[in-house]
Formats: C-alpha cells, structure tokens, sequence
C-alpha cells in the first residue's frame, strides 16, 4: 500500500498524481536548465525532498561550457561559486518514466541569496522577456517544432555519425519527407516517445519523417512560452531515453550527418492582447494589423544580433547551407518555406509568424526568449518590415552571421536586447561562448589532416 502523500503533492499536474496512483514515489530530480540546456541538480528520496522546500548549487554551472570547461565569467568578485537558492517549481512535476524506480523530475526556480532571481539563468531570462510584454498588456503565444535524428550508437567521435538501422536491417532511408514507411521504420523508438509523453502529461501534435536520413520532427501545442520551453527541456530527455532503449541515439544537433539537412527548432509566434485574449496580429475585419508587420520587421532587424543564442554552437552554422532546407535570408513570405521568416497558412484568429533560423542545439529558454525579443522590439519601435518575398528566397541576400564568431561580436554590439535580456546574461552568454569557440580552436578536424597534412 502507498503511504499517504506528503501536502505538497496536491500541488503537482494531474499527469503527474496519474503517474503515481496507487505507488510509492521513490526519487525526485531537482533540476534546473544550465547554459546549453542540460539538466543539472540533485537526486534525493521522496522523504527527504517532502522535509525541504529547497536547495542549493552554486552559480558557476552558468559559466561552464559545453565541454565542461570554465569561462572566466565570475566579474569582479572572483571566482567564488556563490550558492544560488533554488525553489521547486510544483507546476513542472512530471514522471522519469524511464527511471526503475518511481521518480518524479521537478524544475526548479533560481533566486539569488537576496530573493532576486539569478539573472543568467535561462530559464529566469525568458521570465523576464514574457513579462516585458505583459507589462505592455500583451500575452505572447509560441508553439515550437522539435527537429532531431535516430543514430546508430557513436561511442567514438572519430567516427562519422550514421543513420540508424531500421525494422528492415538498413539504414534510415533519407530523402523520403513525410513517408509513413520511413516513419514506421523505427516506430518502437515512437511507441516509447508516446509513451513516455503520456506518461508526462505532454501533448504531441504530430510525428513526421522529415528530409533527412533518420530526422524526425515532433510538433507541441501552442501555449506559454516558458510551459511550452519547460516541455522542450523534458522532451530532448525523454526522446534520448527512448532512443538508449532500442540501441540507438537521439540527437539534437543542428548537423549531425555529413550531405543531410539539419535539425531546426521552428518557432511560430502570436500575441494575444491580455484583457481580450484577441490576437493582437489580427483586426476586427480580420485583415492583418500594424503590430503583425511590426513583429515581423522587429525580427528582420534584431534577429542577427540573436544568432550567437540560436545557432550556439560552430556546429549550429553548418546547417546554414543554401538550397538545404535552411534559410539563410530574413525576408519574410506567406507559405514560404524558403524566407527565415515565415507566414503559414490559418485563419484570422490564428495568424502568426514562423522563426525559421533557430537549430535545435539551442537552449529551448534562450532560443524562444531571443525571438520573443526581437519581435517585441519590433512592437516597440513600430518597425516595419521589407516587402513581402515572392518566390525562391534562396536567390536573395544572405543576411546572418555564417559563423559562431561573427555571431558574438553581433550580439555584444546588441544594447536594445541587452536591455531586454539583462546585461549580466549578455555578458557572461558572451564570455561562456568565445570561451567555447577557443576551446574548439585546439581541437585539429580530419578534413584538416586530410587535405592540409601533405599539401600545403
């Protein structure tokens, strides 16, 4: 028999309380977003979690890399790794489904020790943003899209990553966009991703083969940013899990496979006025508003100063190849898949906008509070956009940074969202990330020693 649930369960999502109907909660996961995106806290039994409301880690897991380096980041008080206070998030209860126990996983909020919240904190720097437009009467609206593929097990990174095998014993067939075939090629991998999800409480709008040799991509329901970033934080767990079950990886990286297409997060935006719930994007005569074409011009002009947080990485850039399913351009187009920014088709009420330049290794916090941001600037500014595309978007000017370096000194020279996103984050994102691209320069690539050994 379960023992009677501690007061802080009647809290948790209903999902959450399902998962655990007639069990004893063994484990909890205190957990928190660091810079790239990985989980980082404390494990603890359910008794002791129940007895505390909560617990530290020390500020210096937001100035690691993603190497699991440092960066000198600490400012002029030194490198002391200051405790940050982190508060659980009840709200964000939701099983480990794949755990042997009965675990739950709690996000937590990071305060400092004087109650503010921790200002390079990913999860804090999309609060901050929200509430920017809150604060101007709006309520903004995303509903992102997970691209990612199914590998074969690469236990040595000298090794090129390959496909995954198949029901049928050969790799994933690539090229076979929205096959069904392709699709149930590796549907035990689906089963458990559905599974797991149920399991959580998440709603998944759809499951397609997308362009690549073992790329999928996973559509959620529009809603809250930070609940909808929340599910993007689970979900890149749960899809690695599923994956581990049938002896192969997940990956999220923006380009994993050498000739494939890379893995985007897709990113469709409205705003909905606060007192009203009226997509502010759209009038009464349903025709599009000044604030639609101020959004999408915010994005054209801010949108560079934000690839350092949307292509994070000197990988994230290699999906950025013209004619290969990545944009490469801010013009803007209805139903044009080859414009960064993207109009799709709906009706008047659900009129929105499409980001079409974030990669999937972003942080899901940092990548949505970027946009958010440089559409809300384009609110503010009463931006207005260039003309609509017509037509190959491809054939038009490149217009972001090809490369993470170039990407930094945009960022750095951005004061309008260092307003936004909080010049501490600014800062210390800056360092974290030359910090990286240093760490990437010792590093000697096989093309390197292939064609530069003996040849020049």
């Amino acid at each position: 028999m379960s023992a009677p649930d501690p007061e802080w369960m009647a809290h948790i999502p209903r999902a959450a309380r399902a998962f655990l109907e007639g069990r004893r909660l063994d484990e909890v996961e205190c957990i928190i977003s660091d810079t790239p995106g990985i989980a980082r806290g404390k494990a603890m039994p359910a008794s002791k979690f129940s007895r505390q409301s909560q617990f530290f880690l020390p500020n210096s897991i937001f100035y690691q890399t993603i190497t699991g380096g440092w960066a000198e980041a600490a400012g002029t008080e030194g490198f002391t790794e200051p405790d940050m206070i982190l508060t659980p998030d009840y709200s964000t209860a939701t099983a480990a489904p794949w755990t042997a126990d009965w675990t739950l996983q709690v996000i937590h909020d990071a305060t400092l020790q004087n109650g503010q919240p921790v200002p390079t904190a990913p999860r804090n720097v999309l609060k901050r943003v929200v509430q920017a437009y809150h604060d101007k009467g709006w309520k903004p609206i995303v509903a992102p899209e997970m691209e990612f593929y199914l590998v074969a097990r690469n236990i040595d990174p000298g090794q090129s990553i390959e496909p995954m095998l198949g029901r049928t014993g050969r790799r994933a067939a690539a090229r076979q966009a929205y096959s069904m075939s392709a699709v149930d090629e590796y549907g035990p991998v689906i089963d458990d991703i559905y599974d797991f999800a149920e399991a959580q409480g998440f709603e998944i709008d759809g499951i397609t083969q997308e362009g690549g040799a073992g790329q999928l991509e996973i559509n959620l329901r529009h809603g809250s940013p930070v609940k909808l970033a929340d599910e993007i934080f689970f979900f890149k767990r749960l899809i690695r899990e599923a994956a581990l079950r049938h002896d192969c990886f997940a990956t999220f990286m923006a380009k994993p496979i050498e000739g494939e297409p890379g893995s985007a997060m897709h990113i469709h935006h409205s705003v909905e006025d606060r007192e009203t719930g009226r997509n502010i994007f759209t009038a009464e005569d349903g025709s599009e508003t000044p604030e639609f074409h101020h959004f999408i011009g915010g994005m054209q002009r801010h949108l560079p100063s934000v690839i350092a947080m949307l292509a994070p990485y000197v990988n994230s850039y290699r999906r950025y190849v013209k004619d290969h399913a990545a944009p490469i351009n801010l013009e803007w187009g209805r139903d044009n898949r080859t414009t960064g920014i993207r109009v799709p088709i709906s009706d008047a009420q659900g009129r929105r906008v499409e980001n079409r330049l974030a990669g999937m290794d972003c942080n899901p916090y940092l990548g949505i509070a970027a946009s958010l941001a440089c559409g809300y600037l384009g609110l503010i500014e009463k931006e207005n956009p260039t003309a609509e595309f017509a037509g190959d978007a491809y054939t038009a000017e490149e217009a972001i940074p090809r490369g993470l370096f170039d990407a930094i000194d945009l960022f750095e020279d951005a004061p309008a969202l260092h307003d936004l996103l909080g010049h501490e984050f600014a800062r210390v994102y800056s360092i974290v990330k030359r910090t990286e691209y240093d760490e990437f320069l010792h590093v000697i690539s096989p093309w390197e020693r292939e064609h530069l050994l003996l040849n020049v």
